[in-house]
């Protein structure tokens, strides 16, 4: 278990200059796009538009965080943006019957969770692979969404405190902003200061060392599913209270834009290797690129477009840099 989690100093040393360097590279990538659209749109840096990217950089965060913590495990979630959406109705549904934000809190926590948890038991204990068992549940979740509700779900009870869940202000600070940085805070101490953290990373690098130690490395899996699925129950109920209506088709490509940004952070596919604040940094390009492409004028397809150029390009150099790690 030794040799798992704590590697030879040198090692260690290579590793942290390797994940460095790529968050410099990304933290430059951000200045230089940041400075480039604003020369062409100088209304970029209006707080109106400052304020617009935080929000939806918000939204990725939320769930990236979960994902991050998902992917380090060797494991992915590919049904995140169908469970987004659904969840969405699903909260809504319950505020418009209850007139209760918390009640509509948790049915929305509740049936996020319970996705969460049955693609973990799914994987851990079926033992499909994680790719294709959250595909089926994506689609399962598509078409189930219209099964629930044909139509969006709109608001019928006009609760102050539902609208301030995605437009309101803590402060200066959008509540939705406020929401990510407590969520991406407590998961980057768990990874990095915790012992389970250290778990997380070791089942991704080597899992039979894991078992062979006593870890029981389907439950840390299955905790990883739970919180992603919990994330994306907060981030759900923030997107219909911004959207004023639970959207069948809300989450559409939002597990593209989730992945790439976790993959773009350099959390490597192959687990065992991570970095919050690279995915901070991962969604923060995205995210930009995607807001330059709107002032810009350019074609908004352009924004589905990107995310996969992304996810290409990210995931080969993650096949390179395991090669340099493995000579």
């Amino acid at each position: 278990m030794s040799d798992t989690t704590h590697p030879p100093t040198s090692r260690r040393l290579a590793g942290g200059q390797l994940l460095g360097s790529e968050q410099l590279v990304l933290g430059v990538t951000l200045a230089l796009l940041c400075i480039a659209i604003s020369i062409a749109a100088p209304q970029f840096y209006s707080e109106a538009n400052i304020i617009a990217i935080l929000r939806q950089c918000a939204l990725v965060l939320i769930v990236a965080s979960g994902m991050t913590m998902l992917i380090i495990t060797a494991e992915v979630d590919l049904s995140v943006g169908a469970s987004l959406a659904f969840t969405g109705c699903i909260g809504m549904a319950v505020l418009n019957a209850t007139h209760s934000l918390s009640l509509g809190m948790l049915a929305a926590l509740a049936f996020a969770g319970a996705v969460g948890l049955v693609n973990g038991l799914v994987v851990t204990r079926l033992k499909v692979n994680s790719l294709i068992a959250t595909i089926g549940m994506m689609m399962m979740l598509q078409g189930g969404v219209y099964l629930f509700t044909r139509e969006a779900v709109q608001n019928h009870h006009q609760l102050a405190g539902f609208t301030d869940l995605g437009a309101g202000y803590a402060g200066p600070s959008p509540l939705p902003v406020i929401f990510a940085a407590v969520i991406f805070a407590v998961a980057w101490v768990t990874l990095r200061f915790t012992t389970l953290g250290r778990y997380l990373y070791a089942v991704g690098a080597n899992e039979k060392a894991v078992r062979l130690s006593g870890v029981r490395a389907e439950r840390l899996k299955l905790f990883a599913f739970i919180v992603t699925g919990l994330c994306v129950g907060i981030a759900g109920m923030i997107l219909s209270s911004l959207m004023n209506a639970g959207q069948p088709t809300a989450g559409r490509s939002f597990e593209l834009t989730v992945i790439a940004a976790v993959i773009l952070g350099g959390t490597s596919l192959l687990g065992g290797r991570g970095s919050l604040f690279g995915t901070l940094l991962g969604v923060l390009v995205l995210k930009v690129i995607d807001n330059g492409i709107i002032i810009l004028g350019w074609n908004q397809d352009l924004q589905m477009v990107v995310p996969g150029i992304v996810i290409i390009l990210a995931t080969y150099l993650d096949i390179v840099r395991t090669r340099a790690n493995a000579r």
